[in-house]
């Protein structure tokens, strides 16, 4: 009997292993087709029309839909590599889960402790600005950053907000992160992005010899971290995130750190309140660590969902509830771009083709 209920012990848990492995389903160097959707609840239909929306409606040049770790729906060209744009944010969020967990990095420590500065100096109290400030894109800090493509302009006045106590998409908080990262580190942004992430994850078509910083040095010390990946690769990084960090039966991020960036630092009305085309929409996005939070949803299909989004139309968006990942990206070649409204969407439209009913 004793040894009976030992067998049956071993078999539970080899079962539940075996399971587990088969719900994380992760690509190995090449990406698995679902090539009968409909099968897991996906609606052909929808789909069609889908690819439609795309065709009309936006300028998207490569989309993919993964569900339970394969594709279920490709658009365009997912190969190639091209400008991911504020989507690099969620990516260093994704970096610093390392460092933070060996204790390079200490969310608790402020600007001033870590000897960071800009052109004409910080003021006394956004030097009290910590780590996690500057993650949470509520550092208070309202200097001018080395690139475009953020909100200072409607911040409050220098100095006059404590740290913690303001959320501005602020393009300085960003930037500094990446500055940050690499003064703990010893490392840069790019070199760590290839050996903890690219080559973990058997990215397709990485390279990093076409990562390259740039800003305008006289505005800020602190350059803009660009990236370029292709839709393929980006969607590996959307699935680990769905994993939470774990790929395959190895532990690429810490779980809880996964946990922390997509913890909710700003709830979304604070966010519509400080981005005017946010006033009055339907867009209802809380904010982590450099991650966007789909909140106040009706439709159970986006509860506790997340997104990584970057002008022009890039988006990494990941919907825990029903195992989805959303890709898009916009190449900004002949001024394409994804018009505002278009983006959110598509995002929407993609995740509701599977029926859950």
């Amino acid at each position: 009997m004793r040894n009976l209920i030992i067998s049956t012990f071993i078999t539970v848990i080899m079962l539940t292993h075996f399971a587990d492995l088969m719900a994380q389903n992760n690509p190995g160097s090449v990406w698995t087709y679902n090539n009968n959707p409909q099968k897991s609840g996906w609606n052909t239909g929808k789909l069609k029309n889908l690819k439609q929306f795309i065709i009309d409606s936006t300028q998207v040049t490569g989309l993919m839909v993964i569900h339970n770790g394969q594709v279920v729906f490709e658009y365009g060209d997912v190969q190639e590599n091209s400008y991911i744009a504020s989507c690099r944010k969620s990516i260093l969020a994704m970096l610093y889960g390392k460092p933070v967990l060996k204790g390079q990095i200490n969310l608790n420590s402020t600007l001033r402790s870590l000897n960071i500065d800009d052109l004409g100096g910080l003021l006394d109290i956004e030097k009290q600005a910590t780590v996690r400030d500057v993650l949470s894109a509520r550092s208070g800090v309202f200097h001018k950053a080395s690139n475009p493509g953020d909100y200072l302009e409607f911040a409050p006045k220098r100095g006059s907000v404590k740290p913690g106590d303001f959320w501005l998409y602020s393009n300085w908080d960003f930037n500094v992160a990446g500055t940050i990262f690499e003064k703990q580190t010893g490392r840069s942004i790019y070199e760590s992005l290839d050996q903890e992430l690219a080559i973990p994850l058997k990215m397709q078509d990485w390279k990093k010899e076409i990562q390259r910083k740039y800003g305008d040095s006289t505005s800020s010390i602190h350059p803009a971290y660009h990236m370029w990946f292709s839709t393929r690769d980006m969607a590996r990084l959307g699935l680990l995130m769905l994993n939470k960090g774990k790929w395959d039966d190895k532990y690429i991020i810490d779980s809880n750190w996964v946990n922390e960036m997509v913890k909710p630092r700003t709830q979304f009305t604070e966010v519509n309140e400080h981005i005017p085309a946010y006033k009055g929409s339907d867009y209802y996005f809380g904010y982590g660590y450099y991650w966007w939070l789909w909140q106040n949803v009706t439709d159970k299909r986006f509860e506790g969902g997340y997104s990584a989004l970057g002008a022009i139309g890039q988006t990494i968006s990941v919907f825990p509830k029903t195992k989805t990942v959303v890709v898009y990206k916009t190449k900004d070649t002949y001024d394409r771009e994804t018009p505002y409204a278009a983006r959110y969407r598509l995002i929407r439209l993609a995740v509701q083709c599977l029926d859950t009913d």
